[in-house]
């Protein structure tokens, strides 16, 4: 439990200030578009990073629940794959990385999915 607080908090941090950066720095030095493209990232990050502090919170009542567990790894791996892809994307013009992303984009639907199941299962 505590890992996944720890997880989504730094990732809150990480999203907050990757968000300030994108709206005071970055704004003279990307297009409209680039800037969109990072926004989206720290959108996602900061929405699913709320979500390892729902596993946290959630492995309270359910504590032995690798179901839990594993749906949040696997945000935590669309955070890195899906925002992360979208930062590199957005601050170098690389166009290799835009395959990544989806790729994290289905780690946040399986992860959500997962999460679904496990919680099913403790019905």
């Amino acid at each position: 439990m505590k890992l996944f607080v720890m997880l989504g908090a730094i990732n809150m941090a990480i999203g907050v200030i990757l968000g300030a950066f994108g709206a005071h720095s970055l704004k003279t030095w990307l297009t409209a578009d680039m800037l969109a493209v990072f926004n989206t990232g720290v959108q996602y990050q900061i929405y699913h990073a709320l979500g390892l502090l729902m596993v946290a919170v959630l492995m309270i009542p359910y504590p032995n629940s690798g179901g839990l567990r594993t749906g949040g790894w696997l945000l935590l791996a669309g955070i890195i794959l899906f925002s992360g892809s979208l930062y590199l994307l957005a601050l170098t013009g690389h166009k290799f990385l835009g395959p990544i992303t989806p790729v994290g984009g289905l780690c946040f639907i399986v992860g959500w999915i997962w999460l679904f199941w496990a919680m099913l299962k403790e019905i």
